[in-house]
């Protein structure tokens, strides 16, 4: 029997929550939604939070706060190797956004759709998320913010997110259950986006949290004012993502047990996996591996014994050919090279088992 490299966590108790939802003749958005962003709200720790029918509506409306609190055009800026197809590119102050070339593909239009630029950083060698050279080049361009994109789960340094002088927006729909030191992931910067969708780590089948850890940050969420029922988030989705939240523990567990046979197995093959930060508690998102070479052999070696092995980057900005690979040069390296493995709660022992063997004798 084929394994997929992904399957969205969705059981019987997801299944019963929706059921619940149909049954009781309302869909749209309500007291679900409310029980969701209280279930959260426990789990999260923050301090006001909006649930939302997709990450796009969420970072668009983030950012637009963030946009009220900084209304004055000021003077241009000339900013070397920028985006798109200009080398250089005039970016007022304070309308930059600076993200990762790994972030996901729809950060571009959101920022250009507001009238935003945004500011490619590149990754480092040895980790999926920016590096903080060139991170802290990229703030010469006096930017409106940075959104961290937690790639794979991962989170930097806890300095890298609270001690840049400029609003951070974290994007925790991959890093839900990791930790730094004591601290949750979405809890260090001056907003926090937490997706949904089906590849992320709660699957409610769409949706996103937009939140805000602290009270003078909730503030710039308050400000937003009410918005309308068609870009809440509906009950359907809010019970299936309820039930994720109250198995998050559990479903972290599965995840660690899996990872922990996985990188043993790795270690007796030649490629290797990312640095990971001092203090982090990883919530095993997804296994992945930086290849030696090029991804293809790997994948059609794995396509022989029936296990899909997925390419980590493919729809990323660096890994669609959204950047120039000059631009952000160690980006697209690992978009050429790095692939997942099949790690998800239900996945069962003898597939589990598949996996360890495949990775263990990788060519």
């Amino acid at each position: 029997m084929k394994i997929e490299g992904y399957s969205p966590t969705i059981r019987r108790k997801e299944m019963d929550a929706v059921l619940t939802t149909m049954v009781e003749d309302r869909v749209g958005p309500g007291e679900h939604t409310q029980f969701l962003i209280h279930t959260a709200k426990e789990i999260l720790k923050f301090d006001y939070c909006l649930a939302l029918r997709s990450p796009v509506f969420a970072l668009q409306l983030a950012l637009q706060a963030l946009l009220a609190r900084n209304p004055a055009e000021l003077p241009a800026v000339q900013f070397d190797a920028l985006q798109g197809d200009n080398e250089n590119e005039t970016v007022p102050k304070g309308r930059g956004v600076i993200i990762s070339a790994l972030s996901p593909l729809y950060y571009e239009r959101v920022i250009r759709g507001l009238g935003l630029f945004p500011l490619y950083c590149d990754t480092a060698e040895d980790s999926p998320l920016m590096a903080s050279e060139k991170l802290n080049a990229l703030r010469a361009a006096k930017p409106l913010c940075i959104i961290f994109h937690h790639t794979l789960g991962y989170l930097p340094e806890a300095e890298m997110l609270s001690d840049l002088g400029i609003p951070v927006i974290e994007d925790c729909s991959q890093s839900a259950g990791t930790t730094l030191g004591e601290k949750n992931a979405g809890s260090f910067g001056t907003l926090a986006l937490l997706g949904l969708e089906e590849k992320d780590m709660i699957t409610a089948g769409g949706g996103a949290l937009l939140f805000a850890a602290n009270r003078r940050d909730a503030a710039i969420l308050r400000s937003i004012g009410e918005l309308p029922p068609e870009y809440l988030l509906p009950d359907l989705n809010a019970a299936m993502a309820a039930v994720q939240f109250r198995d998050g523990a559990k479903n972290l567990t599965r995840r660690k047990e899996l990872a922990q046979i996985y990188t043993q197995a790795s270690l007796q093959s030649r490629h290797k996996r990312f640095r990971e930060t001092d203090g982090l508690e990883y919530n095993n998102y997804a296994f992945s591996l930086v290849l030696e070479s090029g991804a293809k052999d790997v994948k059609a070696y794995a396509k022989r014994k029936e296990i899909t092995v997925e390419d980590a980057f493919d729809a990323s900005l660096a890994g669609s050919g959204a950047i120039p690979s000059a631009q952000c040069p160690c980006a697209s390296s690992l978009a050429l090279r790095t692939v997942l493995f099949p790690l998800y709660p239900r996945l069962g022992a003898q597939a589990a088992d598949r996996v360890v063997k495949l990775i263990m004798t990788l060519p």
